[in-house]
């Protein structure tokens, strides 16, 4: 029996047949000329991907970054939840739906999808690549304004990926207590920068009020002890580049690392882990060092040496973002 191909690598061979036909020089200009749209002040009642070429080339380029923070996002998260199974996902501001089929690949399976973005061509475009998913088969498309008058329908998980930067704040406050009103479980997703960072914990402190437990990243849902202005809490999940990725961006590697912040929330019995690896794990001759956001509301540098036998040998093995110590171990 063959094995079925997993969620991302449909979502590369869909995406690489976007491009077919689009001059590869036009396709790297509106990639350039988005990422200055996005990086600047933006309207929340203007799209911003305009027409096919424009929603094409950006889909191209951004949807693997997205879908690789967001599935890391959900992964954590359903560490927390492991008996859990969402039956219905609302994407606000999804775009393309790169969290749709990050969902997929969490939770394999059938389940309610729609779609919320307020730009007709990202829609379109979403749907139709959406046909090489089976799970989104019925999702459905919907244009809507994100902002204060959003309604949501009641569902299991909203997630809110790259849009909250795009929105004034009383658009951001009134987005995150729709979302919080209207799901058990709500998932945010920013760029990892300071500005992503703080619009995060702002999203994660409204949360907390409206009731709210913190399944992921921290271990618990206290103040989260990094000092403002000082440091910032980000992740990274690593993307295969595509000759577009390659194009615009000048490099030759073949994958680069999205750096991304998240806060996971829910209203269930969630486990958070003990503690999170909170950067790169330093490893040294005899030992490994690791910073960690703890559950007492901390956050701590752990050394963990040769004579700590099996944990040391799960130490060398930690990744950036990981709970810590391992499920199976002390």
């Amino acid at each position: 029996m063959t094995a079925p191909v997993p969620p991302a690598e449909t979502l590369r061979t869909a995406l690489a047949a976007l491009l077919d036909g689009l001059p590869p020089k036009r396709a790297a200009q509106a990639v350039d000329r988005l990422i200055a749209t996005y990086r600047g002040a933006t309207p929340t009642d203007t799209p911003i991907l305009r027409d096919r070429a424009d929603v094409a080339a950006y889909a191209a380029y951004r949807m693997p970054a997205t879908f690789e923070a967001v599935h890391a996002a959900l992964e954590a998260l359903a560490q927390a939840l492991p008996d859990w199974t969402p039956a219905g996902h609302t994407d606000v501001g999804g775009g393309t739906g790169a969290a749709t089929w990050a969902v997929t690949a969490t939770w394999p399976g059938d389940r309610e999808v729609t779609v919320l973005d307020w730009s007709d061509p990202a829609l379109a475009l979403g749907r139709e690549i959406a046909a090489a998913n089976p799970a989104l088969k019925d999702a459905r498309w919907q244009r809507a304004r994100i902002g204060q008058d959003l309604a949501l329908p009641a569902t299991d998980l909203v997630t809110v990926s790259y849009v909250l930067n795009e929105l004034t704040p009383a658009d951001r406050t009134a987005l995150v207590d729709t979302a919080a009103a209207s799901a058990q479980t709500v998932v945010i997703v920013e760029a990892g920068t300071p500005a992503g960072y703080a619009r995060v914990i702002e999203a994660r402190d409204r949360l907390i009020a409206a009731g709210f437990r913190v399944a992921a990243p921290c271990p618990h849902s206290a103040a989260c002890p990094i000092v403002p202005g000082e440091d910032w809490c980000h992740f990274s999940a690593r993307v295969s580049r595509s000759s577009l990725h390659r194009q615009v961006k000048g490099g030759s590697l073949p994958y680069e690392d999205e750096k991304f912040s998240y806060v996971a929330a829910t209203r269930l019995p969630a486990t958070p882990v003990p503690a999170r690896v909170i950067r790169r794990p330093q490893i040294r001759k005899g030992q490994v060092l690791l910073d960690l956001c703890e559950p007492d509301e901390q956050l701590a540098r752990r050394t963990v040496t040769k004579r700590h036998g099996d944990l040391y040998k799960a130490a060398r093995d930690a990744a950036w973002g990981d709970g810590w110590p391992p499920p199976d171990r002390p």
